[in-house]
């Protein structure tokens, strides 16, 4: 209709077709804007990401400047082997132990046997009359109970005590791709200019060899107080177990929560105080959390948290349990919301079809609301996860230790987790450090996606069955 042929009230509200252009061109540009906006914010997104993960990689990989007290080859050919055909990794187990004997003391190897036998069936460092004496004492160590060590275990061991590799330098992955000339021409200054920084070592001593901070023995071997050695297997165990009890803890309480007050709450004031309150706690500092557990958990609940009450030996509340309990209080709010949700999007039309069949309310919203919701349920579970893994204030307040070599076998056990680990190394001042808190960052990246791969593997085979 143009503006010639509209008359009376038509002019009122029908634009001209000169008004028409006007409008739809600033509506065109005001949705190009906000396009523009929007791309320009996933970009920024995308980039920080990249940058952040490139930054991770960058210090996860790259030469080092290595001084060794014995080199590999020297043990080796010591053992009767041609160095350049069999590495130290490839000796058997008998004969590390046989190097480990011969360059260490006695009481060395005893700490050493206590903390963890080498053979089941015989002792190395220890008489066993004196064995017998000692785990028959009220608090025997840990290899009167314990397996015996394996090869790769004294591999480690015999690279401490006998190689004892001490890293004078390093450098980033960018630097040895494309200058590694330049890393070793700062190395040999450095050692001319500051001989005395070096000790007894002399540039003649150092080796340049690649060093993969982020590994397969990283991730398997124990905490160290050597960087050139140190692992996380026991912090990647203990924050397994922190996402077990979250999960088992936050899951089953929340999704419960949320059926309530989405299916069967009546609308008052309690009820809308309750919702105001689980909307408000989901943006409470972390911190506060942990104050939460370390009152609560750690100390009035200690009796059963430390598993005294059910016959454990921990020596307080500072355990597992009790940390992942205050994940779980922490991820509650997050699942709650996120199954409230979920139920909430499922069509009413269900329910009445249900109950008109005669259903009760709860087999309708267990037969028909919760398996159409469970996906919705799913994705915020995994959210909650990934907020819990990376948590580093709850743990610190309720006991988490810095530094452990003994892996969580239980939830009464003493722990540590990743993010503590990443925290603990980088604050310490030498560089080794921080390679290996990038490593470690690395890591929990790596397991936080396994964690969610798996998860969204079953909520979309959950859906595709529900279709």
């Amino acid at each position: 209709m143009t503006s010639e042929t509209r008359t009376g009230d038509q002019a009122a509200y029908f634009p001209t077709d000169q008004e028409y252009d006007g409008l739809l061109k600033k509506r065109t540009r005001r949705a190009l804007a906000v396009q523009g906006a929007l791309m320009l914010a996933l970009t920024v997104a995308v980039i920080a990401l990249i940058t952040l993960l490139l930054t991770i990689i960058n210090d996860s990989f790259g030469l080092v400047a290595q001084v060794n007290q014995v080199e590999p080859e020297e043990i080796v050919a010591s053992a009767g082997y041609n160095p350049a055909e069999v590495a130290l990794g490839d000796l058997s187990k008998d004969e590390l132990v046989t190097v480990l004997g011969a360059g260490i003391s006695n009481n060395v190897g005893r700490r050493l046997e206590r903390d963890q036998r080498f053979y089941e069936d015989r002792l190395v460092f220890e008489t066993q009359a004196k064995w017998d004496e000692v785990c028959a004492s009220s608090e025997p160590p840990a290899g009167c109970t314990g397996g015996a060590r394996d090869q790769s275990n004294v591999l480690l061991l015999v690279q401490e005590r006998i190689v004892e590799p001490d890293i004078v330098a390093t450098a980033t992955l960018w630097r040895s791709v494309f200058d590694p000339s330049g890393f070793q021409d700062a190395v040999e200054l450095s050692f001319a200019e500051n001989p005395d920084r070096y000790g007894d070592y002399t540039y003649d001593q150092v080796r340049y060899p690649w060093r993969a901070w982020f590994s397969w023995t990283f991730v398997t071997s124990p905490a160290s107080a050597t960087p050139e050695i140190a692992g996380i297997s026991t912090a990647i165990l203990g924050s397994l177990w922190l996402v077990i009890i979250t999960i088992l803890f936050a899951v089953p309480v929340g999704v419960g929560a949320a059926i309530y007050l989405e299916e069967f709450a009546r609308p008052n004031r309690i009820n809308d105080f309750i919702q105001t309150n689980i909307n408000n706690l989901a943006g409470v500092p972390s911190i506060i959390y942990g104050m939460l557990g370390l009152a609560v958990f750690v100390r009035v609940f200690e009796p059963i948290t430390s598993g005294s009450v059910f016959g454990a030996d921990a020596a307080n509340g500072r355990t597992v349990l009790s940390a992942g309990l205050t994940l779980g209080i922490l991820t509650l709010p997050v699942v709650i919301i996120s199954a409230q949700e979920a139920i909430r999007a499922v069509p009413n039309s269900l329910r009445q079809a249900g109950m008109g069949l005669g259903a009760t309310r709860w087999q309708t919203v267990r037969s028909h609301v919760l398996p159409i919701a469970l996906p919705g349920i799913l994705t915020g579970t995994i959210l909650a996860v990934a907020r819990a893994i990376g948590e580093t204030a709850p743990l610190i307040l309720v006991g988490a230790a810095g530094f452990i070599t003994t892996s969580p076998s239980g939830p009464f056990s003493q722990f540590t987790a990743l993010p503590i680990q990443i925290f603990q190394w980088t604050a310490l001042p030498q560089e080794e450090w921080r390679h290996l808190a990038a490593a470690a960052s690395l890591a929990l990246l790596v397991l936080l996606l396994i964690l969610n791969s798996g998860a969204v593997i079953l909520r979309n085979r959950y859906s595709r069955r529900m279709q």
